[in-house]
Parts: C-alpha cells; sequence; structure tokens
C-alpha cells in the first residue's frame, strides 16, 4: 500500500471556512446554511460547503451580467483573453497535486489518475481555447439587395459573445468538465455562473481562486455551491443567463432543455449514454478485451460514454468475456489516496445503491454474473461486474447505470452488431475494434453516436467536437464547435 500524503495546501483547503465566490467576495450562503461533503472511500465527513439560496445565485448572475455589459472585460481584446487564459492554465499547472488531491477527496477517483487525466486534460484544454480567442472570425458579404438595385452596400458579419452563461457540470470529472464550460466562455469574452454538482465542488472552488489569481475582473466567473433543486434550479431560470450549459443525466437535461427554450435560452446539453463496444472477427482480442476492460471499470464506469456494452462476434465471445473477467478480478479496489489501487469508490452510497439494484436485477432475470457481483464498505465500494446471457431489451443493455457493469452480447455479423449497437434512446460513444479497415469504414456512418472510436474508447482530444445524438443531447463541447456555441451571429447592412 502506498497511500499519497496530502499537501498542507490540500489540508488547509478543506478545513477553511465556508465560502463560495460571488463577484469580488468569498461568502456564506445567504442564510447560513451548509451542506456535509462526504468522503467516498470512507463514508465519512470531508467537509461542509454553502447551500447556495436562490438569493445568492441571483447575485452571482447579476454580477455576471454587470461584468458583462460594464466592466473592463466588455473591452477586453483577444490578445488580452487569450493571455489570462494562458495564465490561468499556468496557475493550474502549478498547483496540480493540490487540485489532484482534491478531486480524490471529493470524487473517490485515483490521485494519480486524477493528475495526470483530469487535472492535465483540464489544463491543455485550456490552452487549447486561448488560442482560439485570437482567431474568432467574422466575414465579409456581396450582398444583392434585389429591392434597392440602384444602391451601394457594404456588409458583413460578426461572432459576438453570447453573453451571461449559467454553467452546471456533473460530479464524474468536477474540474475537467467545469474547464469545458469555462474555456470557450472566457476566450470569446463571455462571463460564467457556475453550478457545480452537489457532490463534488471542491475543485471548482480552487478553480475560482486560481480565476481571481490570473487576474480575470470581478464577477466574470462566479461558483455557487448548494443543490440541484434549489441553486440549479434557480440559476436555470434566472432570465438574465443568455446561455446555459449543463452535463448530467438525461431527464434533468431534458428539464433544463424545456425551461430554455421557454426564454429562448441558448442551450447546450451533454447528457448520457450507453455506449457500445464492439470487436469483430478480426480484431487483436487480447488488445481490444484490454481495452474494453478499461472502457467500462475506468472512473468506476462513471463516464458518461462508459462502453457499458459490449458485442463480440460469436466465435470469440466466450474468450473475449472471459479475458474481461479476468482483468476484472485482478483489480484491486480501495481509496484513490492509494496509489496501488485499480478503482477507488463510487460516488455515493446513493450511487452505490443504484448500481446494486442493476446487478440484483440482472440476476433476478436469469442473466449470469461472470464476475464481480459484489459491494462491500466502509465507502461506497463496487467490484468491477461482467454480466452475460442478458437480452438485448432488458434495463441493463437499455438504461445507464454509471457503474462498473459491463453486459456482453454476442453477434453473427456486421449488420447484427450494428442493429445492436444502434437499438439505444443513447447517441454519445462508440467503439470498433478490427483490423479490417474495409469493414470499419462501412460502419462509421451507420453507428448513430456523436464519437466513433476505432481500436480505442474514450479517446479524446481539445481539437475533436464531443456530444451526442439522440438521448445524448444537443450541442458539442470542445474543438471550434464550442467557439460556435458560445457565440451569436449578427449581419451587417451599411448603404453607402
Amino acid at each position: 500500500m502506498a497511500i499519497a500524503t496530502l499537501l498542507p495546501a490540500t489540508t488547509a483547503f478543506i478545513q477553511r471556512a465556508p465560502r463560495m465566490l460571488i463577484g469580488a467576495e468569498w461568502v456564506e450562503a445567504a442564510d447560513g446554511q451548509t451542506m456535509p461533503l462526504p468522503n467516498p472511500a470512507t463514508g465519512e465527513q470531508l467537509c461542509v460547503v454553502p447551500r447556495a439560496t436562490v438569493d445568492d445565485v441571483d447575485r452571482a448572475v447579476l454580477a455576471a451580467r454587470q461584468a458583462f455589459d460594464d466592466s473592463p472585460w466588455s473591452r477586453t481584446r483577444p490578445r488580452e483573453r487569450q493571455n489570462l487564459l494562458w495564465k490561468l492554465a499556468d496557475l493550474m499547472q502549478r498547483d496540480a497535486e493540490l487540485l489532484a488531491q482534491l478531486e480524490c477527496l471529493n470524487n473517490g477517483k485515483s490521485v494519480a489518475v486524477a493528475q495526470v487525466m483530469d487535472v492535465q486534460l483540464a489544463i491543455d484544454f485550456l490552452r487549447y481555447m486561448a488560442g482560439w480567442a485570437t482567431k474568432i472570425e467574422g466575414s465579409s458579404v456581396e450582398v444583392s439587395v434585389p429591392l434597392m438595385p440602384d444602391q451601394q452596400f457594404h456588409s458583413f458579419i460578426r461572432r459576438e459573445a453570447v453573453g451571461v452563461v449559467g454553467a452546471i457540470v456533473a460530479w464524474n470529472f468536477p474540474l475537467l468538465l467545469a474547464c469545458w464550460k469555462l474555456g470557450p466562455a472566457l476566450a470569446t469574452g463571455c462571463t460564467v455562473v457556475l453550478k457545480p454538482a452537489d457532490e463534488t465542488p471542491l475543485t471548482a472552488l480552487k478553480l475560482a481562486e486560481l480565476v481571481q489569481e490570473a487576474g480575470y475582473p470581478d464577477g466574470v466567473f462566479n461558483v455557487v455551491t448548494g443543490t440541484g433543486i434549489t441553486a440549479g434550479s434557480a440559476l436555470t431560470h434566472n432570465p438574465r443567463v443568455d446561455k446555459l450549459t449543463f452535463t448530467g443525466s438525461t431527464a434533468v437535461g431534458k428539464e433544463i432543455g424545456k425551461i430554455a427554450m421557454d426564454s429562448m435560452t441558448r442551450v447546450t446539453l451533454e447528457l448520457g449514454g450507453k455506449s457500445p463496444t464492439i470487436v469483430m472477427a478480426d480484431a487483436d482480442l487480447g488488445s481490444a478485451a484490454a481495452g474494453a476492460a478499461s472502457a467500462i471499470f475506468f472512473n468506476q464506469g462513471q463516464v458518461c460514454c462508459a462502453g457499458s456494452r459490449l458485442y463480440v462476434q460469436r466465435k470469440h465471445f466466450d474468450n473475449v468475456v472471459a479475458d474481461i473477467a479476468g482483468i476484472a478480478n485482478a483489480m484491486k479496489l480501495g481509496s484513490g489516496l492509494d496509489t496501488s489501487v485499480d478503482m477507488g469508490p463510487l460516488i455515493s452510497a446513493r450511487q452505490q445503491e443504484r448500481v446494486w439494484r442493476y446487478i440484483e436485477m440482472g440476476r433476478d432475470s436469469g442473466a449470469t454474473i461472470a464476475c464481480g457481483g459484489e459491494q462491500f464498505g466502509p465507502g461506497y465500494f463496487v467490484k468491477p461486474t461482467v454480466i452475460v446471457d442478458v437480452d438485448q431489451q432488458h434495463s441493463l443493455v437499455q438504461e445507464e447505470i454509471f457503474g462498473p457493469v459491463l453486459v456482453a452480447i454476442p453477434f453473427d455479423d456486421e449488420a447484427d452488431a450494428l442493429r445492436m449497437a444502434n437499438d439505444s434512446p443513447y447517441g454519445l460513444g462508440a467503439s470498433i475494434w478490427s483490423n479490417d479497415l474495409a469493414a470499419v469504414h462501412r460502419m462509421i456512418p451507420r453507428i448513430k453516436s456523436g464519437s466513433v472510436w476505432v481500436n480505442c474508447h474514450s479517446a479524446l482530444d481539445p481539437a475533436l467536437p464531443f456530444g451526442g445524438y439522440k438521448m445524448s443531447g444537443v450541442g458539442r463541447e470542445m474543438g471550434y464547435a464550442a467557439i460556435e456555441h458560445y457565440t451569436e451571429l449578427k449581419s451587417v447592412l451599411i448603404k453607402l
């Protein structure tokens, strides 16, 4: 066992008085209420944070509104926005170990993985978005205006910041998801009110400190901690918000989308997934088994694009499933501070109970538990589980479990694999494991998902847009597509 030693700065951050950032001030909730945060590895209380009221959210949105309309931020040039993002990324790099420890303690994930994956990807993304700040372009247009044939015109199209952004993020990658929202917002000149997940606000609060240290004007970035029912709902309904961006469950995303349409608030929704992993007969089966295991067990299966449905060509099905079960059985579970651990706890007792219900549902319906199928404590642990002998229409196959549970089904041919892969209300990601490039290129356009990976899974890059088809969402994160979602187009026509 190799337990990471907490930095003094980590301990101090956890022990500090509960505060959140609104405008220039670190404040308590208006009514003084707080909410406890448990350590997922032990179930014990880690610390407390403010439980924001509706008034707190209103004040944060007003601060963001004033910063967008009236502060020097509204006149900041592209080069300055670029440099501020670089400075923020540099500060995150300086404090990478601290951010990783906070993420580990608050979320339960491996501290080592958090530093090399969550924190570093967030830094890389901000640096990528910094480059876009100086490359946001409009265009000039030669117009006809047929109703005024004798006149001359000059016409152009501007791309302008959308305004105040209300951002609500999930608990599985708290820091990374916050930066996915923050990067394009700051690159384009928007202001932000961030409502982190109820369970995981710590890295968002540290991020707010770093935004201040980087030199952003007051009110450009605000963080309100609290419940989705109160703070999240208040942010969603606030008429001063110009754009809502949400990462989380499909059910909540649909409600946010409906509310946004009532006021025509711009919206981006990155929602749930039930991503298929397709292993063709010609694949490197060892690599495919290892890749499929990583696709579902990484981050305890708490990944929106986790490869939670496995389809293997029938003649290799038993061998691939046995290999994945072997990998799962060899995984060490424990605290994310233990650097020898392969898998940490789930986020909460509620999530542990949800995942366990699905496993029990499988047992009750006659499915076979090929490995795992156990839970334990203290903390919120579920062993990596593989389930076979499941019908394609079973809830295990059709519903997002969001835990380390893989359902595996054999298929006979390419058409069979595509039919089952697309037989889902979701369409976030998919992977194909094959060395037959002709078959791969036939399959890619027929898979209904926002991302398709070949001989890998959940491989993300800041330049590649990420988002879903169907119930997996609306709009895209990352890439230039994100810039488009944080801007409006304005057409200008000047009669000479």
